[in-house]
């Protein structure tokens, strides 16, 4: 029997993927399963491990299930996730993270800002650590909810005897072994890995966090994505319906797997060009260069975290997807709506397009910072804005409001480009991938707004693709980890600016400047 396949497994903000990947970088076969997001209060959200690891199974089984597939002909597998941390005892049994008490729920959420307060006091340090990751500390990462967990779970953090990046829970569920990702913690942790030591144990003394090795039991290094970890226990095969025989690769957190998936067939020179946009419920930019290049408010620079012996400067916003679908359910006629509503507002929207052109937004202006501003002004507790609002209550007035909103969450994209453009890059092309790419709207709003070429791949799924990758590298189905990525990763159409919209971009470009200004200065007046 052939051993040309390998399964790629996606855990993403409420479901676990799974796909099977041809060596040559073709997806055979997927299918998804969705496990809960508990918010007990606000700026909480959390999820179960036991969750997330059936839908994992689930998932898998029907993805080989409909490749129609004999399972023994996949080599290997690789896991990508959310930024999410999870926690557990000493015998491995989930351990709260919750106010409620409950184990079941025993992993913070990515999108989970309860650690704002955290975050800020390990920004003030201005420990070196900062110098990568933009210069803030975001409530997102993992040492902020660490802290703010020993702070206020002490019941937690005195049974706590692992804790992992999601990603790496995968692994060790899958395997026995804890081997953490140099991606994870690299990117979430405040590990150095172009360091040795990594971990910058003064860092956590200062911080009151000098028993996290011994709590989480962090590896002394992390490995390189893609690195074998080894065979699935015989329990995790049967959990997943493949052999004891498939390889398990070290694997990433789910935006940088997308990364890999658009720009990994690409060269190390050539990507100072080139920004991956993975863009779904939030967005992600995955920037790349043979050099570290500092940005203020953009994470990184960090090595090796997600191409072999780069660096990668990371920007993010928090809500996009997330942003539209608020707004059709902010708006009465929005709530309305049934079936596909994004489709049944964007049809309304190219009617209006083509008869009135992207003035159609008229004086509506979207500051898209509802969950606050990721990067590149790193701060979390930026709010959103609409201005140019009427008594109009209309399903067309929901058009333009929706329309303005897009523009804004295109706007924010060039703020970031812009900023890493001062630092040394010169983009001009965002290979995009995620939800965003299937909307025509998003897709000519995101290369008119910041007067780029937006790349679209052959294969519409980079994020499994990209695992895919690594998985393939694992299992030794290509020799390294790039030799996988030129061999399975291929651009597809390309989407050009429209040179008659500059100005207008420009323009609206000024204004959502100017929101940002008189947020600031609202925020100020307290």
């Amino acid at each position: 029997m052939r051993r040309d396949l390998v399964l790629a497994v996606d855990v993403g903000s409420s479901a676990a993927r799974a796909a099977i990947v041809s060596a040559d970088g073709h997806l055979l076969g997927r299918a998804t399963h969705p496990f809960a997001v508990h918010r007990p209060v606000t700026d909480h959200a959390e999820h179960s491990s036991d969750e997330i690891w059936g839908a994992v199974g689930h998932a898998s089984r029907q993805a080989i299930a409909g490749a129609g597939i004999d399972p023994s002909r996949i080599a290997g597998l690789a896991f990508d996730a959310t930024c999410s941390l999870a926690m557990f005892d000493r015998e491995g049994r989930p351990v709260t993270v919750s106010s409620t008490g409950e184990d079941r729920w025993n992993v913070v959420m990515w999108a989970d800002h309860r650690a704002v307060g955290e975050a800020s006091e390990m920004t003030s340090t201005r420990h070196r650590v900062l110098d990568y990751v933009g210069g803030t500390m975001s409530a997102e990462m993992e040492l902020p909810k660490l802290l703010w967990l020993k702070r206020n779970l002490p019941q937690s953090w005195a049974r706590c005897g692992l804790a992992l990046d999601l990603a790496d829970f995968l692994l060790w569920k899958a395997t026995g072994r804890i081997a953490v990702s140099a991606c994870t913690v690299t990117c979430k942790w405040t590990y150095l890995n172009h360091e040795q030591p990594g971990w910058q144990q003064d860092f956590l003394d200062r911080m009151g966090l000098a028993d996290l090795p011994t709590r989480a039991q962090l590896p002394v290094s992390a490995q390189p994505i893609g690195t074998p970890a080894g065979p699935l226990t015989p329990q995790a095969a049967a959990d997943l319906g493949v052999t004891t025989a498939c390889t398990v690769g070290v694997g990433l957190i789910d935006a940088h797997a997308g990364g890999i998936g658009v720009l990994g067939g690409f060269s190390a020179y050539e990507l100072d060009r080139r920004l991956a946009l993975i863009a779904g419920t939030s967005t992600c930019h995955m920037a790349v260069s043979t050099m570290p290049r500092p940005t203020p408010g953009v994470w990184g620079p960090y090595f090796g975290a997600m191409l072999p012996g780069l660096w990668l400067n990371e920007g993010g916003q928090s809500a996009t997807g997330a942003l539209l679908e608020h707004i059709l359910d902010w708006h009465a006629e929005g709530r309305r709506l049934e079936g596909n509503r994004h489709e049944r507002v964007g049809a309304r929207i190219a009617e209006l397009l083509a008869s009135e052109g992207p003035a159609m937004a008229g004086e509506l202006h979207v500051l898209p910072d509802f969950h606050g501003n990721r990067s590149p002004l790193a701060d979390p507790l930026a709010k959103g804005a609409i201005h140019g609002l009427t008594l109009d209550s209309s399903f067309d007035s929901l058009a333009r409001l929706y329309y303005a909103t897009a523009v804004g969450i295109a706007l924010g994209n060039r703020h970031i480009v812009d900023a890493l453009n001062r630092s040394g890059y010169a983009i001009d092309h965002l290979h995009l991938t995620g939800g965003h790419a299937a909307n025509r709207l998003l897709v000519q709003l995101y290369a008119d707004a910041a007067d780029c070429s937006v790349v679209l791949s052959q294969e519409s799924d980079g994020v499994l693709l990209g695992t895919g990758v690594v998985a393939a590298a694992a299992a030794g189905l290509h020799p390294t980890l790039e030799a996988a990525g030129r061999a399975m990763v291929r651009s597809g159409e390309t989407v050009r600016p429209e040179p008659a919209t500059r100005d207008f971009f420009d323009r609206r470009y000024r204004a959502f400047l100017l929101l940002h200004e008189q947020s600031t200065a609202l925020r100020a007046l307290g």
